[in-house]
């Protein structure tokens, strides 16, 4: 127990790191592209900017999700950050080092208004699936 305690109290996380509302921790198995894509949009339009994280495998997805949000004039990369990180390997019982990539994306200036024609777009096909 002591030594759980121990460890505990030697982990040191800022309060930035603590919650970023901001952060989306991408898994290439728990959901689908574009689920990521607009919830990227979503939290875009709420925080001006949003963090796309991943792991191991899945950082391909992160660089999908970036390409897409970009190539649709909707996001500029501000900051990639990549590290090593250890993670827990539970078949081996030992620690095993993961790639991780963090990408750090802003609106563009067209942002709002791309967003908006997109709606409208919506908006649009919604009525004449009525008629």
């Amino acid at each position: 127990m002591e030594e759980i305690t121990e460890g505990v109290n030697n982990v040191h996380i800022t309060a930035a790191d603590a919650h970023k509302s901001n952060r989306i921790q991408v898994s290439n198995t728990k959901k689908p592209l574009f689920f990521y894509v607009n919830l990227a949009k979503r939290y875009m339009q709420q925080h001006d900017e949003v963090e796309l994280s991943a792991l191991g495998m899945a950082i391909a997805t992160v660089v999908t999700i970036t390409e897409i949000l970009k190539n649709n004039g909707l996001a500029i990369e501000k900051k990639i950050t990549t590290s090593t990180v250890d993670v827990k390997d539970e078949s081996r019982g030992r620690p095993i080092q993961k790639a991780k990539i963090e990408i750090l994306l802003g609106k563009t200036e067209k942002f709002d208004e791309l967003m908006a024609a997109a709606a409208e777009e919506r908006e649009a096909g919604n009525g004449e699936e009525q008629n």
